[in-house]
């Protein structure tokens, strides 16, 4: 994983068939990177639907949120629609993994992301970094942790 304090690489990854959203256009926000396996997984599924129920802390942090796994941009439109998600899921689909593996975050046995999870500060740099295990919901509390400690730092 990227060493926090490091400047996050730059990307551009769809949203939908004809959008794309690159982490650049988020300068001067606070950024969660939600990296993840597969949509329609029970753990995924979980997950994204807590984050999803967790948004309005997130931007009360001035924070956006973004979930981003190998699948395809018609799967995360599916998903999103069927989860009533009302933020970003990036496909980082073709070529496959290169965001995640940009962000140490691919597994190559799988053929996935893994479960990690980046909070960037507003200026792109990591501020925060989790590697949960592929099997576990790693929930909010350090997402706002991170945030908290961001608003005390200043």
């Amino acid at each position: 994983m990227l060493e926090v304090g490091k400047k996050a690489p730059d990307f551009s990854l769809f949203t939908t068939p004809d959008q794309q959203i690159e982490l650049n256009q988020l300068k001067g926000k606070r950024v969660i990177l939600a990296f993840y396996p597969a949509d329609w997984s029970p753990v995924c599924g979980d997950q994204m639907s807590l984050y999803n129920e967790m948004l309005k802390f997130f931007h009360k942090q001035n924070a956006e949120l973004i979930g981003i796994s190998v699948d395809s941009k018609w799967c995360h439109l599916a998903f999103s629609r069927d989860r009533n998600l009302h933020f970003p899921l990036l496909s980082d689909f073709e070529p496959k993994g290169a965001v995640s593996k940009l962000y140490g975050v691919y597994d190559d046995k799988t053929g996935e992301c893994k479960r990690a999870l980046y909070v960037l500060d507003e200026e792109g740099y990591v501020r925060w970094k989790y590697l949960s295990p592929v099997g576990v919901n790693p929930g909010a509390d350090g997402i706002m942790d991170a945030l908290d400690e961001m608003n005390s730092k200043k």
